[in-house]
């Protein structure tokens, strides 16, 4: 029988974990939750939405997981926030591992996860709590990355790194192995970082500029 489970969030993410958990999981989707003055509509993808203040009315802790599906927001703080409101209601959070993730024996990730579908997370890898790994991602062997971190899709981070807490890394970027990114920092998509990040870093890589030459001058193409 699939547990029941409530959805923190009524955006796009939310949607997104309520498709993810409602075919790829263990969880059956109930119900969404958001605090009282965000609801907007009474129903998301046909269920239900609560206002958090009153969701122990309706469901109880021990009835349901809940999982926290919001996005990066303040270096990813708004999220923790959520979750340890969560916690502190007495509900647990979920968890989703995508069944098209590579994985290994003996991972296991912590609450509050999102490893969406062509990540490979290799052996000896550590995961936090409430940690989002969006699609198509290498997480090298004996690599840590730290409590409410958010990595978008297509990032490489080689073995031996450590990721700290709050971090945020942008599409298509590169870690080298052994390298430490301090907490709270913030990597632009299409970054390379071949050393240490200290706490509250922004780095981003510079973007292509437009050609002077307009696209139908253009020789060859």
């Amino acid at each position: 029988m699939r547990k029941p489970l409530v959805i923190f969030g009524a955006g796009q993410i939310a949607e997104l974990a309520w498709f993810y958990f409602s075919h790829d999981s263990a969880y059956q989707p109930v119900a969404f939750t958001v605090d009282r003055a965000y609801i907007e509509n009474a129903t998301l993808c046909g269920l239900p939405v609560i206002a958090f203040e009153e969701l122990a009315s309706a469901y109880a802790p021990g009835e349901v997981d809940v999982f926290v599906a919001l996005s990066y927001a303040k270096v990813n703080a708004l999220r923790a926030s959520k979750v340890k409101a969560v916690r502190d209601a007495g509900y647990r959070c979920a968890s989703y591992v995508s069944s098209r993730a590579t994985v290994f024996p003996g991972f296991a990730a912590g609450e509050n996860c999102f490893i969406l579908e062509d990540n490979t997370i290799q052996p000896f890898t550590q995961i936090g709590d409430n940690v989002t790994l969006w699609s198509g991602n290498h997480i090298g062997h004996h690599s840590t990355i730290e409590d409410n971190c958010f990595i978008s899709s297509h990032v490489v981070i080689s073995g031996g790194v450590r990721i700290g807490a709050n971090t945020f890394i942008g599409v298509n970027s590169t870690i080298r192995d052994h390298v430490t990114i301090g907490p709270r920092c913030v990597i632009g998509a299409g970054s390379l970082l071949t050393s240490d990040a200290a706490p509250d870093g922004v780095y981003s890589a510079v973007a292509t500029e437009r050609s002077r030459v307009p696209s139908s001058r253009l020789r060859n193409i």
